[in-house]
């Protein structure tokens, strides 16, 4: 017998508009049910079954419509479901009625700022990082985040630290010779990668990504030191190259202008002396002694 290779897949919700009635209209029936069941307490003495009516009916209207109120605040919603079944929901702000026997599950739909605790990632070299992001986030299905996913406040905290360990492992943290995309350097990039990641995760539970972006960026503890001197060096070799480019030019044009201007005429072996004495000149951590020379150029 063949074994059935089939997967239940998720039934995805969908948010419909909820048939909910205004709940002032409603407040004036139940107060017109309570003065029909204090009419009738006035009226015992004088019409006994017409006062019991009154008393029984009015009483029961009062219990069946004041058990169905509800109020929604601005940017808040309710889900109303039926026996377990999904009716609908419910976006309309102030006092709000449907049937006792309809469940209501409020939501908010304002934007929530959370921002993630900081966790090590191996960047694209292997290099261990501390990240940390700030997200923006609101729930624009009410139907997907309650229905769709258990618990849709922890399950985007999950998404963001999956998200942020996607992006964290795509790239490297720094690259001193700027040819890469980096962490570090490319923020606005990077940053949309990040809200495109967790809008591509958070859409099975509705969620919206308004804004997001990196709060911590590090160099793991255990080589933040090495990192540290690493670029220094690297920095430090970048600046050399830059001087030494510099008194190069600086020689060559000193050079061409003597020839050219016809103020000395240099052999090779004084030429190289000359260059070998601009470029410490040059290119000296400290300030040269200059030594005048009295005597002929060959002295």
């Amino acid at each position: 017998m063949a074994e059935s290779n089939d997967v239940t897949m998720l039934t995805r919700s969908r948010e419909v508009p909820a048939t909910a009635s205004n709940g002032y209209v409603m407040l004036l029936v139940m107060l017109l049910a309570l003065a029909a069941v204090l009419l009738g307490v006035m009226a015992v003495q004088v019409n006994k079954p017409l006062a019991l009516s009154l008393i029984i009916g009015g009483g029961l209207v009062f219990l069946f419509v004041s058990a169905g109120f509800y109020m929604l605040q601005p940017n808040q919603a309710a889900a109303i479901t039926m026996f377990g079944a999904y009716r609908g929901s419910d976006r309309t702000t102030g006092l709000r009625w449907i049937l006792p026997w309809m469940l209501r599950n409020k939501v908010s739909l304002r934007a929530n700022n959370l921002i993630s605790e900081k966790i090590k990632v191996n960047d694209l070299r292997g290099n261990p990082i501390e990240m940390a992001a700030q997200v923006v986030w609101r729930v624009t299905d009410t139907a997907q985040a309650l229905f769709d996913v258990d618990d849709y406040k922890a399950f985007v905290l999950a998404q963001i630290e999956a998200a942020v360990r996607t992006i964290g492992s795509r790239y490297p943290y720094d690259d001193f010779a700027h040819q890469e995309v980096t962490l570090r350097g490319n923020h606005d990039q990077v940053g949309a990668e990040l809200r495109a990641e967790l809008m591509e995760r958070l859409a099975v539970a509705g969620i919206s990504v308004d804004e997001c972006g990196f709060t911590h960026l590090a160099y793991a503890q255990e080589i933040a030191g090495a990192m540290l001197r690493r670029q220094q060096a690297e920095a430090v070799v970048a600046a050399r190259k830059t001087l030494v480019e510099g008194a190069v030019g600086m020689v060559e044009m000193a050079l061409e202008m003597l020839s050219a201007k016809n103020v000395v005429d240099l052999d090779d072996e004084r030429r190289a002396a000359m260059v070998s004495n601009l470029m410490v000149v040059l290119c000296g951590e400290r300030d040269t002694q200059p030594i005048v020379n009295t005597g002929s150029l060959y002295q």
